[in-house]
């Protein structure tokens, strides 16, 4: 976590090493400032060359080390480039793999820079909800341009270093495979006696008409920035390389820099960030637990989730086998697959070649002995118990040992499942969200008995499909399930007094959500709701739902793919039309219970349908189910549509204050259906202490 010091011949060589990407440590930063003063004392060394071990040149600030006093201590990251650029001797960068952040703001405080092709170039920071607080976005347009670099920043894009190959960026672009060390002192060599030394500082940005172009920018930005404020700071700092000094610039960007840092949709932004990671993280799993090998995946089920599911491993290089129970829904099945892939090449995402590769990797077929020797197989079929039990006890009559056996279950009792075979230690639930080859969760449930070389090898495959994997234990709904239904409910309830669909839908969709529970209802399909609480009617009666709900199903209504739901639906238009009939079904059911409906605030509506997942999920997190409140946190933000810059429930309510959350809750409680209200004990404690749930 430090950096090496050496001398090769006349030139020092100092090389970054701070495992995995040589982030910009504390240790680091004061290694590299100390081999810097180090070359400067030794007359027999003529210039010095920075590079990066491993597979980095550097990634930026060191990320362990975020919010911490450690992250502003000296020698800070300014005060490393400001002892690299005021270096009496040439300073080199030798550029690999990946240069971003301050590592690459490090690179343009450096004398020269050479680089290898295929290395990833970028300042990322506006997808932290921050800008470059180093100097990157004074010394970017004085070596790439004023709208090159414009672009690289705003978007946080990595770009390739050949593509920048012939810009004032870099000084030389080796040849792919070149020993860059060698080239970097050969260069170092060269330019050692070169006399003034170049500073990008010195630099002046030319752009003929800046005003209109900057103008322009910040239209642009502005419309696409939503709600983030990082994207438009950019511009506005990017705008000083051009029109303030460059010590003045470096000042206001600095300033933008802390303003952001303070902001909570930066804040947001991070705790996400952070979430995403430590998600993988299983306390009594450790980092070197065996994992089985996917080689082989099965499919059971070829329906819209069965074949989502089975373009995941595709996608991945995985062979799929998909079995059906029917000849007719099979064909169906490979032919839907084929098609969203025909889609995805008429959209110049994928080529025909990759296509036909993928499409190579699947068979079909109605036998369960043609699947016998799968490495994994998940199970997609009708969310019954029953049929559960049924595809179970056949699977684990046929399947080789050592298989994992995976159950897409949305809501049923994992741990029931397990018991239907003979290694209940091989059974996990893989809780894809649909559409499973888009959606990003993935919901890992673990079961009591399941192997932690099970657990282990779930997370390490969700990395390789490209999905956030969370670990849920097992209660009915898991994680987002559990919580969506007190959120259905309030929203039931909400229509039962005096709202509408459409109203509550725009009040939740204005917060930041991507879709409202009418219309995520009828996009799901609404008898799927209809049979959960026929179920709750026997296994948990004491639950009180709106019958609206119902009495809409009763009518037939089951959403898109019938034609119409809560709202109506044209041919070929996703758009959701109200529709007076359903309208009038609600206010005559309000009627019918005796309620004079009123007009409801839509921070009323906001407040009921968020607190109470908030509540439901103190408790998932008091049982045990989930692991952390960030874990519930990345559950929202990549299955349910939660607003990334709210970064998620808990968070969200962490932002609020949870004793004014309480408060909300304490007058809820006091009217219509009060009693779904009873706060968690986890929340009252925490309120109490005046902390929060990632405290």
């Amino acid at each position: 976590m430090t950096a090496e010091y050496q001398v090769h011949g006349a030139v020092a060589v100092i090389t970054l090493n701070n495992p995995p990407v040589n982030g910009l440590g504390l240790a680091t930063r004061m290694a590299a400032v100390q081999g810097i003063q180090q070359a400067l004392a030794d007359a027999a060394v003529k210039a010095i060359v920075i590079t990066g071990a491993g597979k980095a040149f550097s990634g930026g600030a060191d990320i362990k080390e975020f919010n911490s006093p450690k992250a502003l201590a000296e020698p800070s990251l300014h005060t490393l480039i400001a002892t690299v650029e005021n270096s009496t001797k040439p300073v080199v960068a030798a550029i690999h793999t990946v240069c971003m952040g301050g590592g690459l703001e490090l690179a343009l405080g450096c004398h020269y820079r050479v680089a290898l092709p295929g290395a990833q170039i970028a300042l990322p920071e506006v997808k932290l909800g921050l800008l470059p607080g180093a100097g990157g976005t004074q010394r970017l347009p004085r070596v790439l341009g004023l709208e090159m670099a414009l672009n690289m920043i705003v978007s946080g894009t990595p770009v390739a270093s050949e593509k920048l190959a012939g810009t004032a960026l870099f000084d030389a672009v080796y040849e792919a495979g070149s020993d860059l060390l060698a080239q970097a002192i050969a260069f170092a060599e060269k330019v050692a006696d070169a006399r003034p030394l170049p500073k990008v500082r010195e630099r002046k940005v030319d752009y003929p008409n800046h005003e209109a172009f900057l103008q322009f920018s910040r239209n642009t930005v502005k419309a696409m920035a939503g709600p983030f404020p990082a994207p438009l700071e950019c511009v506005e700092t990017v705008a000083a390389s051009v029109t303030r000094k460059f010590e003045d610039g470096l000042k206001f960007e600095r300033e933008r820099f802390l303003h952001l840092m303070q902001t909570t949709e930066s804040k947001a932004l991070r705790h996400a960030f952070f979430a995403e990671r430590v998600a993988s993280k299983v306390p009594d799993v450790p980092a070197d637990t065996p994992v089985r090998s996917i080689k082989q995946a099965a499919v059971i089920g070829a329906g819209t989730m069965g074949g989502g599911i089975a373009m995941n491993f595709l996608n991945a290089g995985i062979p799929v086998v998909l079995l059906e129970t029917r000849q007719e829904a099979l064909d169906k099945g490979m032919a839907t697959i084929r098609k969203n892939y025909d889609n995805t090449v008429k959209k110049g995402k994928l080529t025909a070649e990759k296509l036909e590769q993928r499409m190579a990797l699947l068979t079909g077929t109605l036998a369960y002995a043609d699947i016998a020797q799968a490495d994994i197989v998940v199970e997609a079929v009708f969310e019954d118990m029953g049929v559960k039990e049924t595809v179970f006890r056949q699977l684990d009559s046929v399947m080789k040992p050592g298989v994992i056996l995976a159950s897409n279950t949305s809501t049923l009792d994992l741990n029931r499942i397990a018991n239907f075979t003979s290694r209940p230690q091989d059974v996990i639930g893989l809780h894809f969200f649909s559409p499973a080859n888009v959606m990003k969760l993935l919901e890992i449930v673990r079961g009591a008995q399941t192997g932690k070389d099970v657990l282990a090898t779930a997370l390490a495959l969700a990395k390789k499909l490209k999905k956030t994997g969370v670990v849920s234990g097992v209660c009915d709904g898991f994680i987002g399930n559990r919580m969506i239904e007190q959120y259905s409910r309030q929203a039931g309830f909400l229509l039962d007094e005096g709202a509408l669909p459409e109203q509550v839908d725009q009040a939740i969709e204005k917060f930041g959500f991507a879709m409202g529970p009418f219309r995520m209802g009828d996009l799901a399909g609404n008898d799927i709701g209809w049979a959960i609480r026929k179920r709750r009617a026997i296994e948990s009666p004491e639950i009180t739902y709106s019958r609206s709900a119902d009495l809409l199903c009763e009518m037939g209504r089951f959403g898109q793919k019938t034609g119409g739901g809560w709202y109506d639906y044209k041919a070929g238009d996703r758009k959701a039309y109200p529709n007076e009939q359903v309208n009038a079904m609600i206010v005559q059911h309000s009627a019918e219970l005796g309620i004079t409906r009123r007009q409801i605030s839509d921070k009323e509506i906001v407040e009921r349908l968020v607190y109470a997942m908030v509540n439901e999920a103190a408790h998932i997190l008091e049982e045990g189910i989930a692991l952390r409140a960030s874990d519930i946190d990345m559950v929202y933000l990549t299955g349910y549509g939660f607003p990334l810059f709210r970064g998620g429930p808990m968070f969200y309510a962490d932002t609020v204050g949870l004793a004014n959350v309480l408060a909300a809750m304490a007058q809820y409680a006091r009217g219509y259906q009060g009693s779904a209200w009873q706060p968690a004990p986890l929340l009252v404690k925490l309120a109490g202490e005046g902390k929060g749930f990632n405290s």
